[in-house]
Formats: C-alpha cells, sequence, structure tokens
C-alpha cells in the first residue's frame, strides 16, 4: 500500500492560501476517485477538491476554518500505488483548478489537525426560584438564613435568595445538598400554572468561509472608509407603470424587476458624475474612474451575502440587464458563480426587497467610493398642492466616501437619481437629446 498527499489546488488569480471550509470525508473513510474531500474558499470563491484515486482516508491536514498554502497537504489517502497518477500528471479540481498529487512514505506525518475549542463548562446552573412547597424556610420572620461563605457566593452567582431555601444542616443550616435540590426541582409559577422548562447550555458557531469573508470586509470599509449617508424620498408611480406595462408585453423576455431600471438610472447619472463610478485606492492615493460600469449586486445566498457583477452594464437594455442579474443572482445562490462574476465591480447596489426598511445606511463595497441602497415602496398620501393623492413612494440611500466624495457632489447626484426615477422618460434619452 501507498500513501499520497493530496494538496490545495492552484486555482490562479494570485491566491496564496484557501481556508477550509467544509470537509466532506473523515479519517477512515473509503474514498472513489472524484469523490469530493473537502470545500475550500478563497477570497471570492468556493473550490471543491475531489479525491484523485480511490483509497482509504488516513489523515486530514487541518479543521473547519484553517486556512492552508496553496500546495500545502490537504489529506492523506492510503491506496494500492497503482491507483495514483504520476507527479507530472496534471489534475483538476471541481472548480477548473490544477491539483497535483505527491506520493510519500507512510511514516510522514501530516500537519496536525486542529480541534476546534470546546465551550468552557460552568457549575452554576441559571437562577431559579425555589421549588413547590419550600417558599419559605422554616425559621422567623426576619432571621437571617444560617449559611458557609461558599453556599452564600454559589446562591448569589445563580440568582438564588437564601431566604427561601429550607436549611437541612444544624440549627438550619443551608448546606450545598439544599441548593442542589433547588437547583433540581422543577419551576412552578404563583399562579399554580406550569411553566416552560429552561433552557440551558450555549451554541458556539466559528465564523468560517463566506461569513468570515464577509466579516472582514465590512470590517475593513468600516474602518477605512468615512461614510456620508443621504437619505431621499423618490416617487416611483410613473417607473412602476412603466414597468407593469413592459411586463405585460414582454412575451418569453426575463421579466423586469427595479434593478434594470435603477441600472439604467445609473448609467445616466455618471455621464454627469463619473466620480462615482469609481475606486479610491487609498494606500497608494490614487482615485481611478472607470468607464465601463461593473455594477455589482448585493445578492442573499444561503451562505450569506456575495456580489455578483454585471459586467459592462452600460451595454444592457432593460430586459438584457433583467436576464443577466437573474442569472448571476441564480449562480450565486447555487454556489456556482465563478470569480471573474463575483469580483471588479466598480458600483454596487443593495436592495431588501418587500422587506426592506424605511432607510437603511449602506456600507461601500471597498475600494468602490459609493453605494445605492433601495428600500421598501409604500402606498403614502402626497400633497399636490391642493389635495393629498395616494402616490407609490420609495426611499433611497446612498453612502460615500466621504475622503473624495463632498457632501455637495453626494446630494447632487441622489437629486439627478431621483428625477430619472420619477421621470423614467429621461433615461433613454440620447446623451445629445
Amino acid at each position: 500500500m501507498t500513501v499520497s498527499s493530496i494538496r490545495v489546488p492552484d486555482v490562479g488569480e494570485g491566491v496564496a492560501e484557501v481556508e477550509i471550509v467544509t470537509w466532506h470525508v473523515k479519517p477512515g473513510d473509503p474514498v472513489r476517485e472524484d469523490d469530493l474531500l473537502a470545500d475550500v474558499m478563497t477570497d471570492k470563491a468556493t473550490v471543491e477538491i475531489p479525491s484523485l484515486f480511490a483509497g482509504t482516508v488516513i489523515e486530514l491536514g487541518g479543521a473547519i476554518g484553517e486556512t492552508l498554502a496553496v500546495g500545502g497537504v490537504l489529506c492523506r489517502i492510503e491506496h494500492t500505488g497503482a491507483d495514483a497518477p504520476s507527479e507530472a500528471e496534471p489534475v483538476k479540481a471541481a472548480a477548473d483548478a490544477p491539483q497535483t498529487t505527491v506520493a510519500e512514505p507512510a511514516h510522514e506525518k501530516a500537519a496536525p489537525q486542529a480541534t476546534p475549542a470546546k465551550p468552557a463548562g460552568n457549575d452554576i446552573p441559571a437562577a431559579r426560584p425555589a421549588p413547590a412547597g419550600s417558599a419559605r424556610a422554616p425559621r422567623a420572620e426576619g432571621e437571617a438564613p444560617l449559611a458557609s461563605p461558599a453556599v452564600r457566593d454559589r446562591a448569589r452567582r445563580a440568582g438564588i435568595d437564601l431566604r427561601t431555601v429550607a436549611g437541612t444542616g444544624p440549627a438550619g443550616r443551608i448546606t450545598d445538598a439544599d441548593l442542589n435540590a433547588v437547583f433540581a426541582a422543577p419551576p412552578a409559577s404563583s399562579s399554580g400554572e406550569s411553566t416552560r422548562q429552561r433552557q440551558e447550555g450555549t451554541e458556539r458557531i466559528p465564523v468560517i468561509g463566506l461569513r468570515r469573508k464577509i466579516a472582514d470586509r465590512m470590517a475593513l470599509a468600516n474602518a477605512r472608509i468615512p461614510h456620508i449617508t443621504v437619505i431621499e424620498e423618490v416617487d416611483v408611480s410613473a417607473l412602476e407603470d412603466l414597468r407593469a406595462a413592459m411586463n405585460e408585453r414582454r412575451g418569453d423576455k426575463p421579466k423586469l424587476t427595479l434593478l434594470p431600471f435603477l441600472a439604467a438610472a445609473l448609467k445616466r447619472a455618471f455621464v454627469d458624475h463619473p466620480e462615482m463610478n469609481a475606486h479610491y485606492l487609498d494606500d497608494d492615493g490614487i482615485i481611478e474612474r472607470h468607464n465601463a460600469i461593473h455594477l455589482g449586486i448585493a445578492t442573499m445566498t444561503p451562505n450569506g451575502l456575495v456580489v455578483p457583477v454585471m459586467r459592462y452594464a452600460e451595454t444592457f437594455g432593460l430586459f438584457g440587464a433583467a436576464g443577466e442579474i437573474a442569472r448571476l443572482a441564480e449562480a450565486a445562490r447555487q454556489g456556482k458563480a465563478t470569480r471573474e462574476e463575483l469580483s471588479g465591480s466598480t458600483f454596487t447596489i443593495t436592495s431588501l426587497g418587500p422587506l426592506g426598511a424605511i432607510a437603511t445606511t449602506p456600507i461601500i463595497n471597498h475600494p468602490e467610493v459609493a453605494i445605492l441602497g433601495v428600500n421598501r415602496m409604500a402606498i403614502r398620501p402626497m400633497w399636490d398642492g391642493s389635495q393629498f393623492v395616494p402616490r407609490r413612494m420609495m426611499n433611497i440611500s446612498a453612502s460615500f466616501d466621504h475622503r473624495v466624495i463632498d457632501g455637495w457632489n453626494a446630494a447632487t447626484f441622489v437629486q439627478r437619481l431621483r428625477t430619472l426615477l420619477e421621470t423614467p422618460a429621461l433615461m433613454f434619452m440620447e446623451d445629445n437629446a
């Protein structure tokens, strides 16, 4: 038998390390060729790593949440020597990343597998009232309960009033056994009705994989970017009428949501405000203004928030944008979006859809300089000069990097978006019209 190492593949684009997010095997498991061994995460995407040959897993190269260098040992598999491909044979991971195997002597040791920390134990149960039948200790009114300092401290930490505990020790002294009886007794309500059982314990959830990437990016953006957020109310009645009419006549074209119209409005607004479609490379002190619009669409997936990118959004019409946005969102939710589809945005839209609030304060997707947040639509009474009339209203929340975007420019950009959304025909006028 031979022991060979499955190594972390080189997924390209300068990735030097990956994080283990899922193990599909454990030591002792038999595997076949192409069976999935693990899912690892780069800075953008999850990569599935299959086995190169049949055999038995004998060691794992790390625990979930650990980081491994590209080329490092992912796991070791015992197999017959004929099953292993030669070292020169190129092998692809599930994400089309090259991967190699190196046969090694069985006595070599893999990197030790870390064991996740377990929550510390606690011998002090949560506070609990005295059991029925012992609401008062057999002592005179106002008489202090007798107990040792250790018992008093234990009762204090558990939230137990010793005046309600009957002592069984000499002279009515309260002992540890008396406290144990209180903890063991089922709680009872003063009304005589049964109460729900208390829930003990704490769940410890490691922040790993996509959740860790989201946390790191949010911390980076919040720490480095001084945000200014402008919130404006927009009458989208005409826009919604147009959207409904176009959907009725769309035939086999994709259904129009609000997002394609927002993309069209941004395309028009960037003509007058090119400073918004930009990156601020703060380490270098450089602002990069982009001619192409690579529009990030914040999308909620089962694993967390990701931002697939509609590249060259300026080239899409409304229905084309609707189809591309739907395709990207589905790929992101299924975990099939490529690294290119999850990187390179120059401006981002974020929306909570019908669950949205009246207003939000979106966090900029670093190194971008602005982000547009879309809030919930609602019918509101609006004054038209002579009476209140029902209008479909929606607030937009736009955040800006105040280091490079002044408040005046931020406000005029938001007003430009408002004008375009309230008068949607303006979105489709030629630049020289």
